[in-house]
């Protein structure tokens, strides 16, 4: 049998690697992006509430109601929009079936998307798999600012979508106010479709607001938002987010989403519904986060690692170019193997070879893990 495939030029993801790496050579994990802590007693009482009372049966296509209601307050709450629960959000598998869900149900053959890079991994292959045309454009070093004459340069008539992503993975940068407004100008008037991945929407520091499409009325009228409740819950296995979207959007999406996951594990949902109603929940995350941020950055401030700007998610890029001139995979892949600690190479975010001797490393963990770590860290 002869195979076409698709996705030739794909392989397995770096974060299966990495994270298989770690594993192998029992090596402390800072590479793939997930908590080594567990997630607050209460919402897995709330689940094994839902579990015992029998919501062990399929929840509608487009979700819970009590979530999708939960959500609603969540975005009126936090950007002051208003999305109605019945039309305008979905429950989805996480957020990468929700972008790929996005993807499938508005780029046909030949349609061009915009994406900037470093650029998390889901994205590209949703669109060539659909036939789209991707049009990179890096994010400039050191602060990753977008170029806006670039983009400007970069729309053609057959521009579809556009892909941003704050607050960034890999990055750890957010975008500003004014960043926002600009692409408002740019799509307003064109048959461009915005995908705003807000993942770690409620992890910005020292500050700084998330600037959500979903403040931005204009915008938000031809943008589909992508959130997830992994991060925020600590609860990633459970693979839950959610989409918010005009109802002409979202008609389409749901066109797509009932054929590919249909609906999404139903206790969880009605666990979430009632964890998220105490808002605190959310609104208070950036404090927790924060505090790991600063005291991670603290116990590598005497590294030969320069610390670069991290004002949103849980990641910390480090430049090792004081340390060796190694690329980045091989640096990796070496301080797994030989010093016990797992990162992310920059480079593999990119389409075309960039090397700026860039690792990511996940600071969601338990204080002795990143003392840990850091002790490796101090020792290059």
């Amino acid at each position: 049998m002869q195979i076409n495939s698709k996705l030739p030029a794909i392989g397995t993801t770096i974060f299966t690697i990495m994270s298989g790496l770690a594993k192998e050579y029992n090596a402390i994990n800072l590479s793939q992006g997930f908590p080594d802590f567990g997630c607050d007693s209460k919402l897995l009482d709330f689940a094994q509430k839902h579990m015992s009372d029998g919501f062990n049966q399929y929840a509608p296509m487009t979700g819970a109601q009590p979530l999708r209601e939960v959500i609603s307050e969540l975005l009126h709450n936090c950007y002051g929009a208003i999305y109605h629960p019945e039309t305008e959000i979905t429950i989805t598998a996480g957020a990468t079936q929700a972008i790929y869900t996005s993807i499938a149900a508005f780029i046909n053959k030949g349609d061009e998307v915009i994406v900037f890079e470093p650029a998390y991994d889901c994205y590209i292959p949703a669109i060539e798999v659909h036939g789209g045309v991707v049009k990179p454009i890096a994010l400039e070093y050191p602060n990753f600012t977008i170029n806006w004459e670039i983009v400007k340069k970069t729309i053609t008539d057959n521009t579809r979508m556009i892909i941003i992503n704050s607050p960034h993975n890999p990055s750890g940068t957010t975008l500003l106010e004014s960043d926002v407004l600009e692409l408002q100008k740019l799509v307003i008037g064109k048959n461009i479709i915005v995908i705003s991945d807000e993942v770690y929407e409620h992890m910005c520091f020292d500050g700084k607001e998330h600037q959500s499409v979903a403040r931005f009325k204009t915008l938000a009228a031809q943008s589909i938002i992508v959130s997830s409740f992994g991060k925020t819950v600590h609860a990633t296995g459970w693979k839950i987010g959610y989409v918010a979207a005009p109802k002409e959007l979202m008609i389409e999406f749901r066109k797509v989403h009932q054929f590919l996951v249909f609906c999404v594990n139903h206790p969880f949902q009605l666990a979430l519904a009632d964890y998220l109603k105490d808002s605190t929940t959310y609104l208070e995350l950036h404090k927790f986060y924060q505090a790991k941020r600063d005291y991670f950055r603290k116990l590598i401030s005497t590294s030969r690692f320069t610390i670069e700007s991290c004002t949103g998610t849980y990641f910390q890029l480090l430049n090792y170019k004081a340390i060796t001139d190694e690329i980045d995979t091989d640096f990796a892949i070496r301080l797994t193997k030989e010093k016990g600690l797992a990162s992310i190479p920059l480079s593999v975010f990119y389409t075309k070879n960039n090397q700026q001797q860039l690792l990511r490393f996940c600071f969601a963990k338990k204080e002795e893990t990143l003392e840990k770590a850091a002790e490796i860290l101090c020792k290059l």
